[in-house]
């Protein structure tokens, strides 16, 4: 406080209209009323920590260190000016004088919890981490219910990498503190880091039931994790007590569709979302998300519908013209793909969708040079995309540019490990061409890991186990790749391939001849059917079960 009798009256008389400038939020006037002051009493330290703290608001950073230089610290009678000049001073790059100033504020409010947090933090933010770990255990020597000291020495300790450490001082924090919100999130952020969603649920559930059950962020969280979980009814139950707090919730109530989209519930999904749009017609992110549900449920006429509709609402909503071209793509009304899919590039160049989707198109249309010219534009825009390089591969592999395919699929494996698609394109590359056998053996084999149940996948770890002469565990893998997939000329080829080469020639020629029946247009085969000595093809054949187990 400054009294009349600390200072000279007519300073004091502009230092108390400089205040009620301030209280007024008119910055100008404050300053002109404090400098006025100064004018008559030049060495007030109140109003030059005034006028300091005012200019740092305004960002004028040379003249509010200026000012806070002199103001004497050993003058100093108030905790608050300690951490406003440091404040100041750290603002203006001088963390060393920030810091000095902290520490002699600890030795003249050692009571006083602000100053410390304030010191603590400032050595966290310059990575001075032990300094920091001092500070607030100095804290708690003066002020041992501190959660806040608790709750820094957890992050701290997290710096640290020792997460038991962290874990341990967040629970402390909250045994002091029981509401201390940051505690439970750095809690529930280090069990999802440890891939423990469980334990993070029972936090977020701790804290709904115990300190606040109206909390949005945690509710929608503890739902997302269910989600994660696929446990579907939790989440639901949680969402629908939101809802009935929160009946408005746009979030909510599309988060709830989303449910019913994972649960494969989709009738469900989509009235809710048309709930939705009977309220909020202008929603168009909902009627997007709509025409993706009924995309997943193969109604493409209702999914055109949704799409055109924002489409006409906003003909720049890139979302709807996206996905018009990838569902023209599906369709194979490949002209009508190319143009919406022209106009997301005109929209939106640096996105990589419409690039890769021009690529497809293009390459369904059997337009190889085209499709090339487009996914090299999108990498060009975006060149961590792993899913471009892998489809460019293909498309050298059509242009007949092995090497090209080998550098593309190197490439997205190197932006992508588990890019299970490159994986197998590039290990049945290698086994199709009998070179690299191990090679090609190690990158099926890594795929079939990602995806078990990919028919096709196994069926390339089978065709390398054959490259490699390993006969009985190819044939045991390429049965398992026809109980998969039963339609796939080329796994029926393999097989016969595989029945040849033990000798088993009735098998082989059944397995052949299902082949032929799937893609009568494969002239290869017929030749290597005529030449194993099987005489002519036979057109239809009606399949049997004896090239299974």
């Amino acid at each position: 406080m400054v009294t009349r009798e600390t200072v000279h009256p007519q300073a004091y008389y502009h230092f108390l209209r400089g205040s009620l400038a301030e209280l007024n939020n008119n910055a100008t006037t404050a300053l002109e009323e404090y400098q006025a002051g100064l004018a008559f009493d030049a060495d007030s330290k109140f109003l030059k920590f005034r006028l300091a703290k005012l200019h740092f608001s305004m960002s004028h950073l040379t003249k509010a260190v200026d000012l806070a230089r002199q103001i004497p610290v050993s003058e100093i009678s108030q905790a608050a000016m300690f951490f406003d000049l440091a404040k100041i001073f750290a603002g203006g790059g001088d963390t060393g004088r920030a810091v000095e100033i902290l520490a002699e504020g600890e030795r003249h409010f050692p009571q006083d919890e602000r100053i410390y947090i304030s010191h603590g933090t400032l050595l966290l933010n310059i990575k001075e981490l032990q300094m920091a770990e001092d500070v607030f255990h100095d804290l708690l020597v003066h002020v041992p219910g501190s959660a806040e000291a608790h709750y820094y020495l957890g992050v701290i300790a997290l710096e640290a990498k020792t997460k038991q450490e962290a874990k341990d001082h967040f629970q402390d924090a909250i045994a002091l503190h029981p509401t201390f919100e940051r505690a439970y999130l750095k809690l529930v952020a280090i069990s999802e880091e440890a891939e423990e969603p469980q334990e993070a649920i029972d936090l977020l559930e701790r804290y709904l039931i115990e300190v606040n059950p109206h909390h949005r962020e945690f509710r929608l969280r503890v739902i997302r994790l269910y989600i994660g979980q696929h446990n579907t009814d939790k989440a639901l139950n949680h969402l629908d007590y939101f809802l009935q707090q929160n009946p408005d919730d746009l979030h909510a109530q599309i988060l709830k569709a989303q449910i019913y989209g994972e649960m494969g519930n989709f009738p469900a999904a989509i009235e809710q979302l048309n709930a939705i749009l009977r309220v909020r017609p202008n929603e168009l992110r909902v009627r997007d998300f709509l025409g993706l549900l009924y995309e997943e449920m193969k109604d493409y006429d209702r999914a055109i519908q949704a799409y055109r509709t924002n489409v006409q609402m906003d003909d720049t909503f890139f979302d709807s013209i996206l996905h018009l071209g990838f569902v023209s793509y599906r369709l194979k009304r490949n002209q009508e793909a190319l143009s919406y899919l022209d106009q997301a590039v005109s929209l939106n160049p640096k996105r990589p969708e419409p690039y890769l989707l021009l690529g497809l198109t293009h390459f369904q249309m059997e337009e190889y040079h085209k499709a090339k010219a487009r996914l090299e534009e999108g990498i060009h825009h975006d060149p961590s995309n792993a899913e471009l390089h892998f489809n460019l591969g293909t498309v050298y592999d059509k242009l007949d540019h092995f090497d090209k395919v080998v550098r593309e699929m190197e490439q997205a494996l190197e932006l992508d490990p588990e890019h299970a698609d490159a994986l197998n394109y590039l290990g049945y590359s290698y086994a199709d061409r009998g070179i690299k056998g191990e090679q090609a053996l190690s990158l099926t084999q890594r795929a079939v890991a990602l995806k078990p149940n990919n028919g096709y996948y196994v069926d390339s770890l089978a065709w390398a186990l054959y490259k490699l002469g390993r006969i009985e565990e190819a044939l045991e893998t390429i049965q398992r790749a026809v109980s998969l997939v039963s339609d796939d000329p080329v796994i029926y080829e393999h097989l016969g391939d595989i029945f040849l080469k033990q000798d088993e020639r009735n098998k082989a020629r059944e397995a052949w001849l299902h082949s032929l029946q799937l893609d009568s247009t494969n002239k290869l085969l017929g030749k290597r059917f005529r030449e194993a000595g099987f005489g002519e093809p036979i057109p239809t054949l009606s399949h049997q079960s004896t090239l299974t187990p």
